[in-house]
């Protein structure tokens, strides 16, 4: 796997900053107070030859497309060479410079304030530490290809150190990273954590569990194993030597973050007894597990070189993250976690929330994917008027792709076969590859470090961005049809998606849920430290016609008090058309507004059949699902 010597001795330059030595680099990270949040971090750079030397530290981390600004929770800052000190000085937000006048071995020392529980930033408390690398770690410009190194200083003997970075032999808890880019990918959980082993296929993962809750661990191993074999099939192996599920049960989280060999996944600690919200917890893995062809080996031209400091741009997030969310609700019913009609059920959800979303109506999928740094992360009072989530409407898409497919092709093809080919021709599979997931290691072995300071480990052929043309052209090459009018029309278009189109060939339609006649003010309503307080308004419905906003309390309808639970009620009974007074607080200020009231709309979507399905229709159901029409 890895071929690793010392630590010692600096490295000869790999063609970078023209005949520079390269120099060694290796983090130790300690933590001595871990009540007090703050990850203690010694950085070393030996083999230094320039009068200055420049660190910078990541604004954004893979996987999350928003600048996070990791620099402003770095404190005490210092450098020195042995005892002495060395000037330095801050070029930007998360650069720093060091007068080194040719001292070849240089210390930095500088603290991170770590009380963030997320899948991408830092947490450390006194029952554990997490980092990400991007959000600890600075570069050295020019040597982001050059080995960093990594110790880990646990502030209890008992506490254990999780990563897939291989361990550095001979070395007490330090780990390498081939490179910048592999440091970056490798979060690091330390503590007394819970690690349950399990194999699938031969290779060997692992769940770690931090935080207490109502998961059985058996349990989930279990479907966590049929999630991974469902999409290992789907792509031929497993990409890796091992793999590691990073599990943080939190009072009320919800999120994940793929990497190359793991992911992070925070979650509710008493998520799992429930099943709704167990089945939850299986699609949130086979998403993020699924990232690790779809984004990490399969990923925009845009991504294939990480830019650290500023937004990396693409208008494929519908693609990578819209279509990986359709797969997280297709991998769970594949692995036998739901049958059909949680499929279906899971589904529904999904088209009425895009359904009950405006502003599907005003921004692309494409334009989603582009303004994700600046939209998608940062929600305000106007976001679901003006714009759509990549994620929702790329995987709705994604279905309707996949049904386009299987349509022309009777089922011989699928969108599965347009993951397969991007997975061979961008995501690093060769031929002669094929058969890697029988050739590669299974165990994690000790690395070592190199005279010239690389990682040497068995790889796949290098791994090629795709263009959003050569995303296209690979989904009409499957479909074999010319795709140009649908992607104009629902991916860089705002037209309402026609469902039925796409689901009659199965014997399916969606039928609209009008059962609930009440009017519609257009307002979203929800309590706030015991006030009535108003969360969104429509653009164009009565509410904003009649000048109530965002932020403003509700106090009265026709001059009865009323919370936020009690209001629908109340509406049932005027009309469409009747004018009423509602009363607010707006800022600060009492005020009557009139309110003519509109019809309802529509409140939920479900898929259902059509009414007497032909054999065809049945055929092609079957074909997709691999259960008679019946079963739905």
């Amino acid at each position: 796997m890895t071929d690793v010597t010392s630590l010692d001795t600096p490295p000869a330059a790999d063609n970078v900053k023209g005949q520079l030595t390269a120099p060694i680099i290796h983090y130790s990270v300690a933590m001595p107070h871990p009540e007090s949040h703050l990850f203690e971090v010694t950085l070393r750079v030996q083999g230094w030859s320039e009068p200055v030397l420049d660190l910078k530290m990541p604004v954004w981390t893979p996987g999350s497309y928003l600048v996070r600004e990791y620099a402003r929770h770095l404190q005490d800052f210092r450098s020195l060479s042995g005892a002495r000190a060395l000037p330095w000085r801050k070029q930007s937000k998360n650069h720093w410079q060091i007068d080194t006048n040719s001292v070849s071995d240089i210390t930095v020392f500088y603290r991170i304030f770590a009380n963030e529980l997320t899948v991408r930033t830092n947490h450390l408390d006194s029952t554990h530490g997490y980092f990400n690398p991007a959000a600890l770690c600075f570069f050295v410009p020019g040597f982001e290809r050059n080995c960093y190194s990594v110790t880990i200083v646990p502030p209890q003997p008992q506490w254990r150190t999780v990563t897939t970075l291989p361990p550095v032999s001979g070395q007490d808890m330090t780990f390498a990273a081939a490179d910048f880019d592999t440091l970056v990918d490798s979060p690091f959980e330390i503590g007394c954590h819970d690690a349950y082993d399990f194999e699938v296929m031969g290779k060997p993962h692992q769940l770690v569990v931090w935080g207490q809750g109502n998961l059985e661990p058996d349990r989930a191993i279990r479907d966590i194993q049929k999630v991974i074999e469902v999409e290992a099939e789907m792509f031929g192996g497993l990409p890796y030597d091992r793999y590691v599920f990073l599990l943080h049960l939190s009072g009320s989280g919800f999120g994940g973050l793929e990497h190359k060999d793991s992911c992070t996944l925070n979650y509710s600690r008493f998520g799992f007894r429930a099943k709704d919200k167990y089945e939850r917890f299986i699609q949130l893995v086979a998403h993020e597990f699924f990232h690790l062809w779809n984004v990490k080996r399969i990923r925009p031209k845009a991504l294939e070189v990480f830019d650290y400091e500023n937004e990396n741009y693409t208008t494929s997030l519908w693609f990578c993250e819209g279509t990986t969310s359709y797969y997280d609700l297709v991998v769970p019913f594949r692995a036998g976690i739901y049958n059909v009609k949680g499929y279906f059920q899971n589904l529904a959800k999904e088209i009425t929330r895009l359904q009950a979303t405006p502003g599907r109506n005003v921004q692309p999928a494409s334009e989603s994917s582009w303004d994700a740094w600046i939209k998608l992360y940062r929600r305000d009072a106007n976001s679901d008027n003006s714009q759509i989530s990549y994620y929702l409407k790329g995987e709705v898409v994604s279905l309707l792709l996949d049904l386009l497919i299987r349509a022309k092709h009777g089922n011989a093809r699928s969108l599965d076969d347009v993951m397969r080919l991007m997975w061979q021709q961008f995501g690093g599979f060769s031929a002669e590859n094929e058969d890697f997931d029988q050739k590669s290691e299974t165990e994690a072995k000790p690395a070592r470090l190199t005279s010239n300071g690389k990682l040497n480990s068995h790889s796949l052929s290098a791994e090629i961005g795709f263009t959003p043309e050569q995303l296209q052209s690979a989904i009409e090459s499957v479909a074999e049809m010319d795709l140009s009018d649908f992607f104009a029309r629902y991916v860089d278009g705002t037209e309402e998606l026609p469902y039925d189109k796409y689901l009659q060939p199965f014997g399916l339609q969606i039928l609209v849920d009008e059962t609930d006649a009440s009017p519609r003010l257009g307002w979203m309503l929800g309590a706030e430290n015991g006030r009535q307080m108003v969360k969104f308004v429509e653009a164009g419905s009565p509410a904003q016609l009649a000048g109530i906003d965002a932020g403003d309390e509700l106090l009265a309808i026709a001059g009865f008090r009323v919370n936020a639970e009690q209001a629908s009620e109340r509406l049932k009974d005027y009309r469409p058309g009747d004018t009423l007074e509602v009363t607010v607080f707006h800022q600060d200020e009492l005020r009557t507004c009139s309110v003519t009231l509109a019809g309802p709309r529509p409140g939920r979507y479900s898929i259902v059949p059509v009414d007497r399905p032909t054999a065809i229709q049945k055929q092609n159901f079957t074909g997709w699902l691999g259960v008679p029409l019946s079963n739905l």
